[in-house]
């Protein structure tokens, strides 16, 4: 529409700033790296709102929110086709992101990434049919019955059992670790969690609070985790994992803690006033008697 090209336009500056290497800023990355040519983006507008867009659509699939380059939802560059997963048959896509590399099977919201590890340097499609099939379940803890779960998270590997975790060495531990290391990570963990909260470790630093400046973590709690700044906490939700947050998310957390205000503190109940004494009647003054007057004497009679 016009208002969408006028927009485009007035906020080019803003969605297409200068590339480091000097080239053009509205070029496809995708149309690229697949030898398409004219590739340019240009803001659209959808049923949900702006967004960027390349102008081979529906050729080309690349899309970006209404943001900068490079904020969350931006599509990979796609690297290709590295195999068919073994038991569904789908193509696995390598593609790189804001955050690295990753690999990508399906597509929409029902695609399944996962992040390709620094520390595998020998990674092929066995690797990314293992990285897509996490979390691996290692079994059944032996004192409470629930199962420990072995996976990597934003912040690296790790175990996870009953809401709490312990950390692993590298990322061949999440596919080989067994149930007796598993239980003996787990307990120290827990021993290290023992002392006061202010002595527990992070599960993950985030970065400062664009506000207060405080830098934002997210922390094991005796309620379930939480991500502070330092002076306000709020309570991830339990359908998130906390080694999932990311900043923009605890940000949105804490801002929303912020606005419900300091909670309401409970205040004594105030001990229903005692009667004042019932008063007693003043006791009645008995009138004093009057004394009758003395009698006067006779005079004498006279001679």
């Amino acid at each position: 529409s016009e208002v969408t090209e006028a927009l485009d336009e007035y906020l080019s500056d803003f969605l297409f700033p200068p590339t480091e290497n000097g080239g053009d800023p509205r070029a496809c990355p995708l149309c690229a790296s697949e030898g398409r040519a004219n590739g340019r983006l240009s803001l659209r507008g959808g049923k949900f709102g702006a967004f960027v867009a390349c102008v081979n659509y529906p050729e080309c699939k690349f899309t970006r929110r209404f943001a900068q380059p490079g904020g969350e939802g931006e599509d990979g560059v796609d690297d290709g086709v590295i195999g068919q997963h073994p038991e569904t048959g789908e193509d696995i896509h390598r593609k790189t992101g804001r955050y690295g590399p990753y690999v990508q099977m399906g597509e929409g919201k029902d695609a399944k990434r996962a992040s390709i590890p620094k520390d595998l340097d020998d990674f092929d499609l066995d690797w990314a049919v293992k990285l897509l099939d996490l979390p691996r379940i290692v079994g059944a803890h032996p004192d409470t019955g629930k199962e420990i779960e072995a996976n990597i998270g934003r912040y690296g590997p790790y175990l996870r059992h009953d809401g709490k975790y312990g950390k692993l060495t590298n990322t061949r531990e999440v596919f080989e670790v067994g149930m007796n290391r598993a239980v003996d990570l787990l307990a120290q963990a827990a021993n290290r969690g023992a002392g006061t909260r202010a002595a527990a470790e992070p599960i993950a630093t985030l970065g400062a609070h664009p506000t207060s400046g405080g830098e934002i973590k997210v922390m094991p709690g005796r309620y379930g985790p939480y991500v502070t700044d330092g002076t306000t906490n709020a309570t991830i939700p339990k359908d998130t994992k906390p080694e999932d947050v990311t900043i923009d998310a605890a940000i949105a957390l804490i801002d929303a803690r912020i606005a419900k205000g300091p909670p309401a503190k409970k205040g004594r109940k105030k001990a229903a006033p005692k009667k004042a004494a019932a008063k007693k009647p003043a006791a009645k003054k008995t009138p004093a008697k009057k004394k009758a007057p003395a009698k006067k004497k006779a005079a004498p009679a006279a001679d």
